[in-house]
C-alpha cells in the first residue's frame, strides 16, 4: 500500500518542539542523510524519466517501460528503511514501516513483473507517478530533517500532497491488481496444487483477491492517521511562529 511512511514524526517535532528529543549519532545521522540525498536522487531519476518519455512519445501510454528498471531499483532499496528502524537509528515501528515498504515492493514485483500483460495498464502509471512524487517529497524531508534545517514548504508538502497521492496511489494499486487476476488464474502463477510431496497448497488468485480486500480496513487507519499528524505538525508550526513575532 503506498501509505507515506511516519518514519519521522519525532523529526518533523523537533524544529517546532522546545523540548529536543535525542536522534542518532553523528555516523549513523551521516549514513542516514546520504541514504535518503541518494534515494531522492533516485525518484528524481524516474521523475525525469517518465516526462522525457512523455514528451517523445507524445502519449502516457507505455511509460513504466522507459523507468523500470530504476522504478524496481529504488523501490528496493527502500527494503533497508525496515533495517533501519531494527536497529534503532530510525525511530519508527519496524512493523508498519515494514508493511508499508513490502506491500510496495511486492506490487513492484510480484505483481506488475511478474504479470506482463498489466505494465500497459494506466493504473501502473497511477501508482507509480504517486509513488514517484511522495517518494521525492518524503526523503527531501527526512534529509532536511537529519541536518536540522528543514524548509517549511517541504514540511507543508510532506502533510499535504498526501491528500491526495494517497487516494490516487492506493486506486493504482487496487486496479493493477484487479487486472492481474485474469493471468494469474489462467496461467496459475506461483500457485502451488495438491497432491505433492509437502502435502501443501497455495492459489495465488485467491491470495491477491485478499490483498485487495485488506486495503478496506488498513487504508483508512492510515489515512486518518496521516491527517491527524498533518494537524498535528501543521498547527504546531502555526502556533510557533506566532509565538515568536510577539
Amino acid at each position: 500500500m503506498s501509505a507515506p511512511a511516519m518514519g519521522t514524526t519525532k523529526t518533523a517535532h523537533s524544529d517546532v518542539a522546545p523540548k529536543k528529543k535525542r536522534g542518532p549519532g553523528a555516523l549513523a545521522t551521516a549514513y542516514l542523510v546520504i541514504y535518503n540525498v541518494v534515494m531522492t536522487a533516485g525518484w528524481l531519476v524516474i521523475a525525469v524519466g517518465l516526462v522525457r518519455a512523455y514528451l517523445a512519445r507524445g502519449s502516457y501510454h507505455g511509460l513504466y517501460y522507459s523507468i523500470e528498471k530504476p522504478l524496481k531499483f529504488f523501490q528496493t532499496g527502500a527494503l533497508l528503511e525496515v533495517l533501519h528502524c531494527a536497529v534503532g537509528i530510525v525511530p519508527s515501528s519496524v512493523v508498519l514501516t515494514g508493511f508499508q515498504v513490502l506491500s510496495r515492493v511486492f506490487l513492484t514485483w510480484a505483481v506488475t513483473h511478474s504479470v506482463r500483460e498489466v505494465q500497459n495498464e494506466d493504473s501502473v502509471l497511477l501508482f507509480v507517478s504517486a509513488w514517484t512524487i511522495t517518494e521525492i517529497i518524503r526523503y527531501s524531508f527526512y534529509t532536511f530533517s537529519l541536518l536540522n534545517h528543514l524548509p517549511y514548504l517541504i514540511k507543508w508538502a510532506r502533510y499535504t500532497f498526501f491528500l491526495v497521492l494517497y487516494p490516487m496511489g492506493v486506486t493504482g494499486e487496487l486496479l493493477t491488481v484487479y487486472a492481474a487476476l485474469p493471468y494469474v488464474q489462467k496461467t496459475g502463477l506461483y500457485s502451488v496444487t495438491l497432491p505433492n510431496k509437502y502435502n501443501f497448497s497455495f492459489d495465488y488468485h485467491t491470495f491477491l483477491i485478499l490483498t485487495m480486500v485488506s486495503y478496506i480496513p488498513l487504508f483508512p487507519q492510515l489515512y486518518f492517521h496521516m491527517m491527524r499528524q498533518r494537524k498535528k505538525v501543521l498547527c504546531h508550526v502555526e502556533e510557533y511562529k506566532t509565538e515568536s513575532r510577539k
